[in-house]
């Protein structure tokens, strides 16, 4: 009976042919997401409209549905500026919308990743700031003037009709220059950081973020307690005013003192709720 040859001494044992069937599961992953990328570069930026939450409408569109840009978006009839994305096509085999963003609204810039659908939302590396004036048209710090900073790591919310709920938010904000009219004579109030700890916000939870200064007339140690349930706002701690601050302001917070009698350390205990 004929027998097979030994091999060499030396010699390797041949190495089994790869076939095109055992690389089929890698190649097919890649060649979905390239057809998908160039389907995506095909089509209009207005096709983004059909993910957009109730209350929010977007026109005056350029560029593509995988780079493009709207130069006019409103939320619930209110101004929001205009948007520009870059989406991540990977993110459509997993039936998601991912994708870089840059909101302008007048001189307030935000660049962000966002990834989610028309039910949720999750933004990370949320960094930027501007004039806190700018953001008027959502009701923020009306008759307040002053610049502000984000640096937010994660956002997560979810959408209710027309509303976005948050659920949790974790990072700093912080603000600079603040003055108002009404107090103190539009003196500088100095600036203030608002940190937000990793704490989820629940329908029978509230999340708390800590409030203090950064420097200016006033010393500042509160905390605020958000309610998603009741869409409010707890705002508790103690005012102060510092040796250099305006008289004006000296004058207003002595009347608040009148109301609410300072501690031994000469602070003044606020309690301030509000809706959102």
């Amino acid at each position: 009976m004929p027998t097979s040859p030994l091999p060499r001494r030396g010699a390797s044992p041949r190495a089994p042919v790869a076939t095109a069937r055992s690389f089929w599961p890698y190649l097919l992953p890649i060649a979905v997401l390239a057809a998908l990328t160039v389907a995506i570069s095909a089509l209009p930026a207005s096709l983004v409209t059909h993910f957009l939450p109730s209350g929010v409408h977007a026109e005056d569109f350029s560029g593509s549905a995988w780079h493009g840009s709207a130069g006019r978006i409103t939320v619930n009839a209110r101004d929001a500026g205009a948007l520009e994305w870059h989406l991540h096509p990977e993110a459509l085999l997993h039936l998601r919308i991912a994708a870089d963003l840059h909101w302008v609204k007048g001189g307030f810039v935000i660049d962000a990743i966002a990834e989610g659908d028309r039910h949720s939302l999750v933004a990370s590396n949320i960094q930027g700031g501007g004039p806190i004036e700018d953001l008027r048209d959502f009701g923020v710090a009306a008759g307040w003037h002053g610049s502000a900073k984000v640096d937010v790591r994660e956002l997560k919310a979810v959408f209710s009709g027309s509303e976005a709920n948050i659920q949790s938010a974790v990072g700093d904000i912080t603000v600079s220059d603040v003055a108002s009219s009404q107090v103190a004579a539009g003196a500088d109030l100095g600036g203030y950081s608002l940190h937000f700890a990793d704490a989820a916000m629940t329908p029978d939870a509230d999340v708390t973020a800590v409030l203090t200064d950064t420097g200016g007339p006033v010393s500042v140690d509160a905390v605020i307690h958000f309610s998603a349930k009741n869409r409010s706002g707890m705002l508790s701690g103690t005012v102060k005013e510092r040796a250099d601050a305006p008289a004006a302001l000296h004058n207003q917070l002595d009347n608040l003192a009148q109301l609410h009698v300072r501690d031994s350390q000469g602070r003044i205990p606020v309690d301030l709720e509000f809706t959102f």
